[in-house]
């Protein structure tokens, strides 16, 4: 067995788990701050003081 082999080996596979766990925290960080702009979008297009009342002259 090629012990140089063998750390390479190890170190590419680690490094792919640091880039992989890196990703993956940016894309749940932009599903998070995304899922905020959308709650803030909701959160503003309720109005509900529109249409409780009606105003009718005869």
């Amino acid at each position: 067995m090629d012990i140089a082999a063998l750390s390479m080996g190890l170190s590419q596979m680690k490094l792919a788990n640091e880039v992989g766990a890196s990703v993956m925290k940016l894309a749940m960080d932009t599903a998070k701050d995304q899922s905020a702009e959308l709650t803030k979008m909701m959160e503003m297009s309720v109005n509900p003081h529109i249409g409780g009342s009606i105003d009718i002259k005869l």
